[in-house]
């Protein structure tokens, strides 16, 4: 952590934060905005710091998580932020040419986020070794879409907006 990134860690720590309280209700339960895609696709192992203490942030003041899947929430979501950001991140330098670009990059680090997510989030439902977690993993799945959806729309627009307005904060 450099004192070029603090700023750009402790914007995106707090827009997790935040985003991660605005839950969208989905059949009889309700799923949240991640962004970590997008965090990873700026901040690349930092994510998992910036990603840990949003965390720990919203069970403490939420009761949201909880401070014994910690470590699962923490290892699931900073992950794919990850991945997204060494998948895409030379594919956005060389794109900061093209807004419609930056757009399909922003919505492919939500996709590599959100579906990272889900899959691992699976993974570890299915390895306690109980039958009965496969509807459940298909349920957790399905309702996942509407929050790649909205994800994927923040993340395309943001990724674009600063781009235009501030591309340096890609080739750090």
């Amino acid at each position: 952590l450099s004192p070029t990134t603090l700023p750009t860690a402790a914007l995106f720590a707090a827009v997790f934060f935040v985003v991660g309280t605005l839950h969208i209700p989905v059949g009889i339960g309700s799923v949240h905005l991640i962004l970590n895609g997008l965090i990873g696709l700026l901040l690349g192992w930092l994510a998992f710091p910036v990603i840990f203490v949003a965390l720990i942030l919203q069970a403490l003041l939420f009761s949201f998580g909880g401070f014994i899947v910690l470590g699962a929430n923490t290892l699931l979501l900073a992950t794919p932020a990850v991945l997204a950001h060494f998948l895409l991140r030379p594919f956005v330098v060389a794109s900061l040419h093209s807004q419609r670009r930056l757009m399909l990059l922003g919505l492919l680090a939500a996709t590599i986020g959100i579906g990272g997510a889900t899959s691992i989030a699976s993974v570890m439902l299915w390895a306690t070794g109980q039958d009965d977690f496969f509807n459940l993993i298909v349920l957790f799945s399905a309702a996942q879409l509407p929050a790649w959806l909205i994800d994927g729309l923040v993340s395309a627009l943001v990724v674009a907006a600063l781009g235009r307005a501030l591309p340096s904060v890609f080739l750090r």
